[in-house]
């Protein structure tokens, strides 16, 4: 295994980020939320997508049981990680950009920082994601390929872009100057890399259990899409865009999963 192109997967998805964020400079106006619905959308496409052909899908062809013993390990990590993300998002405190409420215990946190810690919250699922993929391809005996890992990171990191673009560019509405707004959505980005790493490091002892680190991955993005990124999408106007949106993200991770995987 090529050291040097697991280092370039794990930055692929933080590369979209970075990029995304750095529309900021090129802000004159407040983003549309037309724009905005169909940007979120997109991103729970490809989050969708990404969760059933790189993560449970695979998790299921890991086990050479037939039956119920065939989807229980997929079954069973897919609801730990939607308990893990239930419990990260219920004790940490955030603030989602499209509210005025505050989630999590409550604390003296400033709004822009409880809006970066959401983020940040929703971009721990990408990370782990990324880390299961390459910890099963790193290990020649799992069916995951790197080239598999790569498909994943690459539409990570494509639906990395609007939601860079959506973090920064609020924060800019907010008050704060460009760079600051820039570093906020780099930072949010951050979490990935970094998550990614402890997945592998993690993974590489308990490869046996690699089918419930797959779904878990799924549920945990799952998680995320269904709690906020959909609601987002259906609030207000414009709700047609984020199916759109969302149908073209979704196509996209299939066809870059099916492809390069």
């Amino acid at each position: 295994m090529d050291y040097s192109q697991i280092s370039t997967i794990l930055l692929i998805p933080l590369a979209g980020t970075v990029v995304g964020a750095a529309c900021v400079f090129f802000q004159k106006k407040e983003m549309p939320q037309s724009v905005r619905k169909t940007l979120i959308g997109f991103a729970a496409g490809v989050m969708v997508a990404a969760s059933v052909w790189s993560l449970l899908i695979p998790s299921m062809e890991f086990c050479n049981s037939s039956g119920v013993a065939k989807v229980l390990p997929a079954t069973i990590g897919f609801f730990l990680g939607i308990l893990f993300l239930l419990c990260l998002d219920h004790f940490t405190p955030h603030q989602h950009i499209d509210s005025n409420i505050p989630e999590g215990p409550q604390s003296r946190l400033s709004k822009t920082s409880k809006l970066a810690l959401a983020v940040t919250i929703h971009n721990i699922p990408e990370g782990i994601a990324v880390g299961i993929a390459l910890a099963g391809a790193i290990d020649e005996s799992a069916i995951m390929s790197i080239s598999g890992a790569l498909a994943l990171a690459l539409g990570i990191a494509i639906q990395n872009f609007p939601e860079g673009a959506i973090v920064s560019m609020p924060m800019r509405e907010l008050g704060n100057s460009r760079k600051r707004s820039f570093g906020i959505g780099v930072l949010s980005g951050l979490v990935e890399p970094i998550a990614s790493i402890i997945t592998i490091w993690f993974a590489s002892l308990v490869l046996p259990v690699l089918p419930y680190l797959l779904a878990f991955g799924a549920g945990a993005m799952m998680y995320v899409v269904v709690e906020e990124l959909i609601p987002e999408t259906a609030q207000g106007g414009h709700s047609n865009l984020g199916t759109i949106g969302f149908a073209v993200g979704f196509a996209l991770m299939m066809v870059l999963d099916v492809v390069l995987g």
